[in-house]
């Protein structure tokens, strides 16, 4: 991503100007509609990112996707992408925006990732378990491989624990 600089900037931008009018939430919601909405239409993605398609109709298609379901400071963050030509970058700023958002409310997000599906016991005490080592609250996502046989792995914010190291790790400590 060479625009990733770029886009933090534009998402804390408008991560504060939401924050002055109480409707942060609001905002993450109309980011998480519009990055889901380009992920699942690369046709979308394509037109966005185009030097042939105008402006004015890159901008078209945007209201009339979006207008009447997302907030106002989202369409305000369109026509300010329009006036800097930045419109390619939506998709990037509204990924960057949910990384901010969630750094804002002391949340991240964790994949743990197992041979077989997690039950809802086994993957609370997962949680209880990344609050007790982060000190932040975490949003799950489950991810299922059979090649995984006889471990985990756990990735949260700079952490990755895979569970065979984890208990081979204990036991060289009880040694010692």
């Amino acid at each position: 991503m060479k625009d990733a600089r770029a886009a933090l900037r534009y998402a804390k931008a408008i991560l504060n100007l939401a924050k002055d009018s109480k409707s942060e939430t609001a905002v993450n919601d109309d980011m998480s509609l519009i990055a889901a909405t380009i992920a699942e239409n690369k046709d979308l993605e394509v037109m966005l990112k185009s030097p042939i398609v105008k402006v004015s109709d890159k901008m078209n298609v945007l209201n009339a996707l979006f207008d009447g379901k997302v907030n106002t400071i989202t369409l305000g963050l369109f026509h300010l992408l329009k006036d800097n030509k930045r419109i390619a970058m939506l998709k990037s700023i509204a990924r960057k925006y949910a990384i901010v958002f969630d750094h804002l409310k002391h949340t991240q997000a964790a994949v743990v990732t197992t041979a077989v599906a997690l039950t809802e016991e086994i993957e609370k005490l997962v949680l209880d378990k990344i609050v007790a080592l982060t000190g932040k609250k975490s949003k799950s996502r489950k991810c299922c491989k059979s090649s995984y046989f006889r471990w985990f792995y756990l990735t949260c914010w700079r952490c990755a624990v895979r569970r065979k190291y984890l208990e081979l790790f204990k036991r060289i400590k009880k040694g010692i």
